[in-house]
C-alpha cells in the first residue's frame, strides 16, 4: 500500500467509529421574527435548504453515517423537515439520523439546562446503541459551510489530545460572539475564553481573534466522563464553551484544528481557495449570504456535485417566465429561482426566490430573499427585503425607498435590510 492510499484508508475506518451529534436545540433570537415559529437550524437558506442540511450534509459527504439531531426550541418544522428528507438512511445498514427532543430524561426535573446537559441527557442512548464508537463529533446546526470531517478526525487521532477545536480566524470586533482561543505552535489550546467582551488578539495579528467554530471532537469515553461530572456540578452552565472546553484547555486535553486544513472549496477542483463559513445568525447576514450564492461566483459553491447539499424537496414544476396582459416578459438577472417559481412581467435582480413564489405583473425587485409560497402583488417595488414563508404582498407595496415608512411597518436593521412577515401584514390589516 503507497503512502497515500495509507491516510485515505485510516479516515475511512475512523469515520465508521464515529456518531456526529448535531446541536438544534437554539432559538437564533437575533434572526428576529425568523425563528418566532422555528429553531435557527431550520430556518430556510440559499433558495431550497434549510441551515442544519449543510452540517449533515458534511457528515454525510465525510462518510458518517450516524447522526442524532438534539432538539429543543419549536422543534416541529425542523423535526417534520428531518422526517420528510432525511429519513432515505437504511438503519439495517447502521445508518440513521435519530431526533431527540428535550424529554426530562434524566431526574424529571429540567429541560436540557445547556449544550453540554443536553448530550449528557441522551448518553443512555448514545451508549446502548448496537454499534460502539469511539469518537464523537460535537456539532452546531446553525452555520453554513462544507468541511470534510474525516480529515478533522484524522489530525484529532495524530494528536491525541482528547478534545479537538474547530477554529477560524475572525476579525477581532467580531469574535465576541464566539469562543476565543490561543494556543501554542504545535497548536495546542492554552486558553479559551467564551463570547468575551474583549477578545484577545492573535500574536502579530492585533486586528484578528481565532475563534472557534463550535465544532468539537471528543475520544467518546472522555467526553462521557465529563459530561457526567459536570452534571453535579452546582456552579457550571452546563455548556460546551462555557464549561466543557475550558476544562479540556486546563486539563492540557484540547488542541486546535484550522478550518482551512479540511473545507471544502472551489481549490481541490482548481478554482478559488478561499474557505467559506458563516453563523448568519443576524438578518443583516442572513441576507448578505443568500445573496451571495445568486452572485456570478459565490463564494459557497452549492452545485458541487462532487459534496453535495441534501435536502427535502417538494415535487413541484419547473420555474416560468411569463408576459403580463402588455406583453412585457418578465425576466431577471443574477437571480436563483427554484422551483414552483412564477414571474410574470416583472423583472428580479440579484435575489434568491425559494420555491413556489408568484410575482406578478410591473413589479420591480432588487437584492430580495422571498421565502417559500411567498405571492407578490402587482406594480410593487422591492429592495434589500427578506419576506418570510407564505407571506402575501399587497399590491402597490414600497419597500426599500423611506426608511422611516419601513421601520413604522415592518423590522428594519441597522444595515438597512427590512424583514416582513406575515404578522405583521396582518397588523396592517393586510389578509394572510
Amino acid at each position: 500500500m503507497n503512502d497515500i492510499e495509507q491516510p485515505n484508508l485510516q479516515a475511512h475506518q475512523l469515520v465508521r467509529r464515529t456518531i456526529a451529534l448535531v446541536l438544534a436545540g437554539g432559538r437564533g433570537s437575533r434572526l428576529k421574527q425568523l425563528t418566532d415559529r422555528r429553531a435557527k437550524p431550520a430556518v430556510y437558506f440559499g433558495g431550497k435548504f434549510r441551515i442544519i442540511d449543510f452540517a449533515l450534509s458534511n457528515c454525510l459527504n465525510s462518510g458518517i453515517r450516524r447522526m442524532a439531531v438534539v432538539t429543543q426550541y419549536k422543534s416541529h418544522s425542523l423535526m417534520r423537515h428531518l422526517q420528510r428528507g432525511w429519513s432515505f438512511l437504511r438503519a439495517e445498514l447502521n445508518e440513521m439520523v435519530d431526533v431527540l427532543p428535550a424529554q426530562q430524561r434524566v431526574g424529571d426535573e429540567h429541560w436540557y439546562r445547556g449544550t453540554a446537559d443536553a448530550v449528557y441527557q441522551n448518553l443512555d442512548i448514545f451508549r446502548t446503541r448496537s454499534t460502539p464508537h469511539d469518537y464523537v463529533v460535537v456539532l452546531a446546526g446553525d452555520h453554513v459551510y462544507k468541511m470534510d470531517y474525516s480529515i478533522t478526525l484524522t489530525d484529532h487521532v495524530a494528536h491525541g489530545r482528547g478534545c479537538t477545536v474547530g477554529c477560524i480566524e475572525v476579525p477581532r470586533m467580531e469574535a465576541t460572539a464566539f469562543g476565543v482561543m490561543a494556543v501554542d505552535k504545535d497548536r495546542n489550546i492554552t486558553a479559551f475564553l467564551e463570547k468575551p467582551a474583549d477578545p484577545p488578539a492573535m500574536p502579530g495579528k492585533p486586528e484578528v481573534a481565532l475563534a472557534s467554530m463550535g465544532i468539537y471532537i471528543f475520544d467518546a469515553e472522555y467526553l462521557y466522563r465529563m459530561l457526567e461530572e459536570d452534571s453535579t456540578d452546582p456552579d457550571s452552565d452546563h455548556d460546551f464553551g462555557k464549561d466543557i472546553i475550558p476544562r479540556a484547555v486546563a486539563e492540557g486535553r484540547a488542541v486546535a484544528h484550522p478550518f482551512g486544513m479540511s473545507c471544502v472549496t472551489r481549490a481541490q477542483r482548481g478554482g478559488d481557495a478561499k474557505a467559506y463559513w458563516r453563523d448568519v445568525g443576524t438578518i443583516d447576514a442572513f441576507w448578505a449570504a443568500n445573496l451571495d450564492l445568486a452572485s456570478i461566483t459565490p463564494e459557497l459553491d452549492i452545485y458541487d456535485t462532487d459534496w453535495p447539499i441534501w435536502t427535502y424537496q417538494r415535487q413541484l414544476p419547473p420555474a416560468k417566465f411569463v408576459l403580463d396582459r402588455e406583453g412585457k416578459h418578465g425576466m431577471t438577472v443574477n437571480t436563483i429561482v427554484s422551483g414552483g417559481c412564477i414571474v410574470s412581467g416583472s423583472k428580479v435582480s440579484s435575489s434568491v426566490l425559494f420555491s413556489g413564489v408568484r410575482v406578478h405583473s410591473f413589479c420591480t425587485i432588487n437584492e430580495a430573499v422571498l421565502l417559500p409560497d411567498v405571492q407578490i402583488g402587482q406594480r410593487c417595488r422591492l429592495n434589500k427585503v427578506v419576506i418570510d414563508r407564505a407571506c402575501i404582498l399587497p399590491e402597490d407595496t414600497v419597500v426599500g425607498e423611506d426608511p422611516a415608512a419601513d421601520a413604522a411597518r415592518f423590522e428594519r436593521t441597522e444595515g438597512g435590510v427590512v424583514l416582513i412577515t406575515r404578522e405583521m401584514l396582518k397588523r396592517l390589516g393586510y389578509p394572510q
